[in-house]
């Protein structure tokens, strides 16, 4: 094959490959690039930088089983390092849509590391090789796994699991701040008994603290890894003490609970925690869509709507209409979760590739569920900043109140279910006051209807004792 300018000659079982002059990877990976020229999609870099530190911590713990070259061992740990610390981001081309077991993106880490391994080697007859040294005792098929549930498991625990923790925060102390706003409840979007606004933010504040809690899970039950199982779940080529010893070393590293799987077969076969991440993920996801929408309509009108929660004006509303402001920042966290609804039909459909011994939709699975938690948690920690810090309650909640039909719930345990139901229709097509009505059909006392009627009270749970009619 010809050496064409600006690139040199490589070499791989399969024949020489021209490769990019200044490039670390090599023939294999070049092939790659070709291979699947498909779209501007890449594993994230926190994929690859976790894939590297598999391969830093394999040459540990292959050097301490005496398999390893010491000398070669000491040069794949600095080059991974540098890997590790994002250097050689940019020699990562291959298309995320490529061999479904990631083995192509496992080559290319395998490449830049020995390649970056040799130039740091004094000259010698050492020649550190991709497979033989760098990927010792590992396969894509446990590894690409393996980093596919650790990339997951530390987003969730560095930026979606604090993002959620903020924001209920901030929710709790909304719902402190508002507990003394009662106005009317909805059920079905029409009228309910009385609540406290601080009840509804307190409502917001428990999905954050469950969601967390969903999440937690997640990232303990992704810390469970294939790797050990080499190329169909066997450990062919791996040591017995290897796994166990890499995982040791990850879980000191990236603060997760890291330990080899009891069942190889089924971790490599298919995408179960990845599918169960993805559903905790989306589950949080609606939850923060329950959120946004309700503020969404509670902020309505201002003066054609509900109108009971005031947002903060973060830019102008319209090109056309004065003074419009809309909630920008809640629109903005809603489209992220239909990103993540998305995403999870495609980790769905990708779980269920999962044919005899290898599950080979790796990329686009680890891609997605990856995107929706750094998507979700980016979104979340603007709603919260830019949303739920500044928002106010009016008056208009209170205000609505005193003509809500509703409060007639309050007079069932005096009068009856029937009987109140009466004096509501009564109310609402005279426009007379359920007060009135019910003194003068029921002969309840003032004294009665001051606590039948209070809603403070219907905030609470309980019934009024004594709660006897009148005629």
């Amino acid at each position: 094959m010809t050496q064409t300018k600006n690139t040199r000659t490589e070499r791989d079982t399969m024949g020489e490959m021209q490769v990019p002059e200044d490039a670390y990877y090599g023939a294999t990976t070049q092939r790659a690039v070709l291979n699947f020229p498909i779209s501007t999609l890449r594993y994230p870099d926190e994929f690859i930088h976790i894939h590297a530190l598999i391969k830093q911590a394999a040459a540990k713990v292959n050097m301490d089983l005496g398999l390893l070259d010491k000398e070669i061992g000491q040069a794949i740990i600095e080059a991974a390092g540098e890997v590790i610390q994002g250097r050689f981001d940019s020699h990562f081309p291959i298309d995320l849509f490529q061999t479904g077991s990631g083995t192509s993106t496992n080559t290319n880490v395998n490449e830049v590391v020995a390649r970056r391994t040799r130039e740091l080697m004094p000259l010698g007859d050492k020649r550190p090789h991709p497979n033989d040294h760098v990927n010792m005792g590992q396969s894509s098929n446990d590894t690409i796994p393996t980093s596919s549930h650790l990339t997951a498991a530390k987003a969730l625990k560095e930026q979606l699991v604090p993002a959620l923790e903020q924001a209920e925060a901030t929710l709790r102390g909304k719902a402190e701040e508002l507990w003394e706003v009662v106005k009317t409840g909805r059920t079905h979007l029409q009228d309910a008994t009385p609540i406290r606004m601080g009840q509804e933010f307190q409502g917001y504040a428990d999905q954050m603290l469950l969601s967390r809690r969903r999440l937690q899970d997640q990232v303990e039950a992704l810390g469970e890894v294939a790797l050990g199982g080499t190329a169909v779940g066997t450990g062919v080529n791996a040591h017995p003490d290897f796994a166990r010893s890499v995982c040791a070393i990850l879980t000191q590293e990236l603060g997760l609970n890291v330990r080899e799987t009891p069942h190889h077969f089924q971790a490599q076969g298919s995408q179960d925690a990845l599918l169960a991440a993805s559903g905790a993920v989306r589950t949080v996801a609606v939850s923060l869509q329950k959120i946004a929408n309700d503020i969404r309509w509670l902020s309505s009108g201002p003066r054609a709507g509900l109108g009971e929660l005031e947002l903060p004006a973060v830019q102008p509303g319209s090109s056309i209409m004065p003074g419009k402001i809309n909630p920008v920042i809640a629109e903005s966290l809603l489209q992220v979760v239909c990103q993540v609804i998305g995403n999870d039909a495609t980790v769905s459909a990708a779980a269920q590739g999962g044919y005899l011994e290898l599950n080979t939709y790796w990329p686009v699975a680890a891609y997605n569920l990856h995107q929706s938690i750094t998507l979700l948690a980016a979104a979340t920690k603007n709603f919260e900043e830019q949303c739920l810090r500044g928002l106010k309650a009016t008056s208009a909640g209170p205000d609505m109140l005193e003509r809500g039909l509703m409060l007639a719930t309050g007079l069932t345990p005096a009068i009856g279910y029937d009987a109140a139901t009466a004096v509501a229709k009564e109310a609402a097509t005279t426009g007379r006051t359920l007060r009135e009505l019910a003194k003068e059909k029921h002969g309840l006392t003032d004294e009665q209807l001051n606590v039948l009627l209070d809603p403070v009270r219907m905030t609470k749970p309980g019934i009024v004792e004594g709660a006897g009619g009148g005629s």
